[in-house]
């Protein structure tokens, strides 16, 4: 039998490695979507939600600090900038196709957001919520990292937002191809695009896995939308009176 004296030494030191919670963020994406291909590609088991489930499984059970996971996992994160701007290769491979519709792109951008928007805030007035929560809200349907700016240039709670932001885009790339097919939306384009509009980052992911019209017209429909945001957000709040 192994000696727990030994083995605890030999996690103590695997904490200490850069390399041990890379190779855990990794494996934990790798079985998720495993699972998810297992399952038929079933919905609600979202590779990027199961392997947060999974990796914060294992930070709460050993009482690991995030900051210590972080520092050795945030190769991944940097690597979120390269891949961001990798889409817009097919974005210029494309271009002319989104000039055609671009129209189509503005308007339904516009609506959209706005309708996020609003319907964020009834919702929220109808079960009572504080301002605070409110504001922290109300960007939730725009990338993580511009909806934690917006939340604190308004007076929300960017932590909050974070999560409300994540929550939204799981919900919508788990969920959409289900609506699609109940509405009968047929078009790649128009799939990506919805995607790129509800679910942001994990929506244009799961778009571009797809096809790759619909991945283009969901990072455009998910820069955009930001861009959007940005503006109607602080306006409506005006005009609401929050």
């Amino acid at each position: 039998m192994i000696d727990q004296q030994k083995l605890y030494s030999i996690w103590v030191y695997l904490q200490a490695e850069p390399l041990f919670w890379l190779t855990l963020t990794i494996g934990a994406y790798l079985t998720a979507d495993f699972l998810y291909r297992k399952s038929n590609l079933f919905p609600l088991l979202n590779p990027v939600a199961i392997s947060i489930l999974l990796v914060s499984s294992v930070l709460l059970i050993f009482d690991v600090q995030y900051e210590r996971y972080f520092d050795g996992a945030k190769f991944i994160h940097f690597l979120l900038g390269p891949a961001t701007v990798c889409l817009a290769i097919p974005i210029y491979k494309n271009w002319q196709l989104i000039v055609q519709n671009s129209k189509a792109i503005v308007i339904s951008i516009f609506i959209g957001s706005l309708f996020s928007i609003l319907i964020t805030y009834f919702l929220s007035t109808l079960f009572h919520l504080n301002d605070e929560l409110i504001l922290s809200l109300l960007p939730r349907s725009v990338t993580t990292p511009i909806a934690m700016g917006i939340s604190e240039l308004i007076g929300g709670i960017p932590s909050l937002t974070a999560i409300f932001t994540f929550t939204t885009g799981v919900i919508g790339a788990s969920l959409a191809i289900f609506v699609f097919d109940l509405m009968g939306i047929k078009k790649m384009e128009a799939r990506g695009f919805a995607l790129g509009l509800a679910s942001h980052g994990i929506g244009t992911a799961r778009a571009m896995s797809k096809d790759t019209n619909a991945g283009v017209f969901s990072a455009v429909a998910m820069g955009l939308t930001g861009l959007i945001t940005s503006i109607l957000v602080p306006l409506c709040i005006k005009i609401l009176n929050i």
